[in-house]
């Protein structure tokens, strides 16, 4: 699948790049969508990518692909028989619904993503051979809390998602990854349609 499929922009774009484009498009429109499908998807998608960025050595990337893969079944259980303690509307043990972090927890989240960049940074930064190790620890580390928020139905992964796309789509510019940087300027489109509907539930 590494074999080229068209040039776009004076880059190739392979096989693979165009099979892990369309299942990750599939994937965030269904979740946006609160459509547990998309959970399947994201398991494909994520490893078809992880091989890409790896042998695009975006090894920060690659590595979370894995972890996107193997958290998506997790996540898919979360959607189809997840339980909160108190869930809205006072029904304690209610299925899983969109929820809200609050204030004290947001304030841990972005503490979260600003230690798991500086601990991924040093890590790529000193064991592999990336041109990019902080620039691609940021969006990394903050896909980690993203993903797990979206398993759990937090409105505030969509916040999450909208800065790491942003972010994500200079990196795979700068790697000549086009294709893929189109994706997430979509992506960043789809996690604004994602919080505002996410946000409308929670009226």
């Amino acid at each position: 699948m590494l074999e080229s499929a068209f040039v776009l922009l004076g880059n190739e774009v392979s096989w693979l790049e165009v099979v892990a484009f369309v299942l990750a498009l599939g994937c965030v429109a269904l979740s946006v969508l609160e459509i547990h499908w998309g959970w399947p998807l994201a398991i494909a998608s994520s490893l078809l990518y992880g091989r890409l960025f790896y042998e695009h050595k975006l090894y920060g990337d690659a590595g979370l692909q894995v972890f996107f893969a193997l958290i998506a079944v997790w996540g898919w259980w979360q959607w189809l028989f997840g339980r909160r303690g108190s869930a809205r509307g006072g029904a304690a043990g209610a299925g899983l619904r969109v929820a809200s972090l609050g204030p004290g927890r947001r304030v841990q989240l972005i503490l979260a993503w600003a230690l798991g960049w500086g601990l991924l940074g040093l890590l790529l930064e000193r064991a592999t051979d990336t041109d990019v190790p902080w620039f691609d620890a940021f969006p990394s580390a903050g896909s980690v809390l993203g993903q797990v928020l979206l398993g759990r139905k937090f409105v505030e992964n969509w916040s999450v998602w909208i800065v790491v796309n942003a972010v994500a789509v200079a990196l795979f510019a700068y790697k000549g990854l086009w294709l893929t940087a189109g994706l997430y300027v979509l992506f960043i489109g789809l996690s604004v349609a994602g919080l505002l509907r996410w946000r409308r539930e929670l009226a």
